[in-house]
């Protein structure tokens, strides 16, 4: 068969339908065009509607926006640039993550008990700014008159008086040390005195012996405490299907004093003008329910006091809890300006109470409730109570371990209370780093505060004929006052190390193992000891200030480590750490003389470190 050929023309592109046509060219079924072949091969011819001009147009408008992206982006990159450039440059050396160093702890915590020699400038400055804030206070809504007393150790610092001691007499004068004030709920230290007196005495076991042991008839409902055994409930003596049962839980003495009894605020349906008896309250309780499991929450209770000064008051030779007060308490401290019962000749010392509306309060007596805030004091006598309990005062109420006792917390307190802290009977709270053991008062026309900050042994009284002012809190404004000035004082009182009567005995060269070499010799005017570290490693790791630490003589063959007057708690040694704070105040023993009269070597019991031998010379060293 011979070849034959097929002309195939294709439209041009000038003759294809103008894109507004295109719908004309679609085709049913998707396909378009004729089908036809050339020398066997099937060819399908382009429709019609093929449009070369309108992919041209698409692909112009392509470019276009591309070239305008790409030049959008050039613009911003080269903004970036330049912000870049004219940022502030690092420093060099300064290429490593800036890291913020942690605070330093000093150390010691507290200053050291010193004796100071009055005046000190540095708290004539703080009682000054005490006076002004308590002299600006008495703008307050009220407040008629205030007695304010700072004392350290046994001695009164400063004393302040304002106001009137009746501000309704025209010829009143200015109230002073001496006034008389209602001292509210700082009466609650009594009943505590009390019951720690009596521990010492052995009439109470323990603190912490449940009421029943004092008081066969107490008993009050717990509906918060969970029994390991059913009880019998209702008149038919059948069991509830609840789960554990209520069952009465320990209220001891020392919850009782601390606000953790879980005893209510008062009897039910008494107020503090009840003049019941005892047995009275106990009957009432049997039907009553606590508040709160005892010891698992701070509850405010006037009637734990007042019951617990009661119970208490049975079981001592006097058997009445104020007499008891006055003989064991009052007497001995020379308080003969504070007690209970509002005379005729009490009256007339008291300063006059007013409300905030500036309305004159009634003096009224609380009955049974007594124990709880019925007293009366001056900020002279509560000086003598806050010198005795910080035990500097001349006459000692407790020993010091059962001072220690009471003056520590028992129980942190929830948010909602007014006192970080609970104990017998103080609500402690926090100030410049150091815990305040405080107790207010509040009683119509009345307001005091007794605050006492131990480990600087200082004492703050306040006494109010008044409200206190509603804005201010100012024990806590005179604390912010006085706790750094006289943490200055104490820290700035040189105390020298006491020389022992000979140094040669314990004066040489001294290692342990080898390891750790040590130097003791005499420096100072007075022959004070010191005891050096020395050698190479010590030398390469422990700063020139802290390798040499004072020896302060306190008997025979002990002497006492003293690093310094304020030093870093601890110092980096490479990759460990060196404790100065354990270092310090620690015993050094030394041995007994040998035949040339010197100490063969001693130990440091605390820092488990025994048999630091003595060395004929001074040791030398490879580097040396």
């Amino acid at each position: 068969m011979g070849s034959s050929s097929m002309r195939v023309e294709i439209p041009e592109a000038d003759s294809l339908p103008h894109p507004r046509n295109l719908a004309q060219c679609l085709v049913p079924g998707g396909r378009s065009g004729k089908r036809f072949k050339i020398r066997n091969l099937e060819v399908r011819e382009r429709p019609a509607c093929y449009q070369p001009r309108l992919l041209k147009g698409k692909k112009k408008c392509f470019l276009q926006a591309l070239s305008a992206f790409l030049f959008l982006f050039s613009v911003a990159m080269t903004g970036c640039f330049l912000w870049q450039y004219h940022l502030p440059k690092l420093q060099t050396g300064s290429l490593k993550p800036a890291v913020t160093p942690a605070p330093v702890k000093m150390c010691p915590r507290h200053p050291e008990l010193v004796p100071l020699v009055h005046p000190l400038p540095v708290l004539k400055e703080a009682l000054e700014k005490v006076d002004g804030i308590l002299r600006k206070a008495m703008l307050a809504p009220g407040l008629a008159a205030m007695s304010a007393l700072v004392i350290h150790n046994d001695t009164v610092l400063w004393t302040g008086n304002f106001g009137k001691k009746n501000s309704s007499d025209p010829n009143s004068g200015t109230p002073n040390e001496y006034t008389m004030y209602r001292i509210a709920s700082i009466s609650k230290l009594f009943p505590v005195l009390m019951l720690y007196r009596l521990w010492e005495e052995g009439i109470v076991a323990s603190l912490d012996d449940p009421l029943e042991r004092y008081a066969s008839t107490f008993s009050i409902n717990n509906p918060l405490g969970k029994a390991q055994d059913p009880e019998p409930q209702g008149p038919m003596g059948e069991f509830e299907e609840m789960g554990s049962l209520p069952r009465p839980s320990s209220v001891t003495l020392r919850r009782m004093a601390s606000q953790l009894s879980g005893l209510p605020r008062r009897l039910r349906g008494t107020s503090l003008l009840w003049r019941g008896s005892t047995q009275e309250a106990l009957s009432l309780l049997r039907d009553d329910v606590l508040v709160a499991d005892p010891g698992t929450r701070c509850h405010y209770s006037t009637l734990a006091f007042s019951l617990l000064a009661h119970v208490l008051a049975a079981h001592t030779a006097q058997g009445d809890f104020e007499r008891w007060v006055t003989e064991q308490v009052l007497e001995p401290l020379g308080m003969s300006d504070t007690g209970f019962a509002l005379t005729g000749a009490v009256r007339s010392r008291l300063a006059a109470g007013f409300y905030g509306s500036g309305r004159s309060a009634p003096l009224y007596d609380l009955g049974w409730y007594r124990p709880s805030g019925q007293m009366y004091s001056t900020a002279a006598d509560l000086a003598r109570l806050a010198a005795a309990l910080l035990g500097a005062g001349p006459r000692w109420l407790l020993r010091p371990d059962s001072l220690a006792t009471l003056l520590s917390p028992l129980r942190a307190c929830a948010h909602g209370y007014f006192a970080r802290e609970t104990g017998t009977p103080w609500e402690f709270h926090e100030r410049r780093g150091y815990r305040v053991a405080r107790k207010d008062g509040d009683l119509d026309g009345y307001a005091a505060s007794l605050a006492l900050v131990p480990p600087l042994r200082l004492g703050f009284v306040l006494l109010l004929a008044g409200p206190r002012p509603p804005t201010q809190d100012l024990v806590a404004d005179a604390l912010d006052m006085l706790l750094p000035a006289l943490e200055r004082a104490l820290r700035d009182a040189n105390r020298a190390p006491a020389p022992p009567p000979r140094a040669r005995p314990f004066s040489g060269f001294f290692t342990f193992a080898n390891r750790t070499f040590y130097e003791v010799r005499a420096a100072g005017p007075r022959g004070e000891l010191r005891l050096r570290q020395f050698g190479p490693r010590v030398e390469a790791l422990v700063p020139a200030a802290f390798r040499s630490l004072a020896l302060r003589h306190v008997r025979g063959r002990v002497f006492q480590l003293h690093v310094a007057r304020e030093f870093p708690c601890t110092l980096p040694l490479a990759d460990a750490w060196l404790s100065l704070e354990a270092q310090h105040g620690q015993l050094v023993r030394f041995y007994p003389l040998d035949r040339h009269g010197l100490a063969p070597g001693f130990d440091v019991p605390g820092l488990n470190t025994y048999g630091v031998l003595r060395l004929q010379r001074r040791p030398v060293f490879g580097s040396q």
